[in-house]
């Protein structure tokens, strides 16, 4: 596999919460000029979405830990997000959003209609998101 340049952040929430993830875009983009606008803010708003769900749906009252990676490369942007969360209780398959009146379940639909890739895993205490975006998708 190729290798990208890569940025990390360790966060616990609380205190941290997504403004700690926009910081770290902020210096992704700043050192990625070659990242159109239209894929900084399709990839911005999946993972902030991803955050934010981690860390309102996968805290049980302790706080959650989470490690942050983006690697931005040639052709690609991704996130690998890693928490300490509840196990996800969800299925990711493609399915649209919700129905109009429905007061949930439009983050992970919302995700997928944004990035190429979501993947989901559980490996022993934790949790393991990835997305991923071709760089210049319409």
């Amino acid at each position: 596999m190729d290798s990208g340049t890569q940025f990390t952040l360790a966060m616990s929430a609380p205190p941290d919460d997504v403004d700690t993830v926009h910081a770290l875009l902020q210096e992704v983009w700043s050192n990625s000029p070659a990242v159109s606008a239209t894929d900084r803010v399709c990839f911005e708003t999946a993972l902030i979405e991803l955050a934010g769900n981690v860390i309102q749906h996968a805290d049980a009252g302790t706080g959650v830990s989470c490690t942050l990676t983006v690697e931005v490369f040639g052709d690609r942007i991704e996130a690998r997000l890693s928490d300490t969360g509840e196990p996800g209780q969800f299925h990711l398959v493609p399915g649209g959003m919700p129905h109009e009146l429905a007061e949930s379940g439009r983050g992970i639909p919302l995700i997928e209609a944004l990035v190429d890739e979501l993947h989901y895993d559980r490996s022993g205490s934790l949790n393991l998101w990835r997305i991923s975006r071709r760089l210049g998708t319409a």
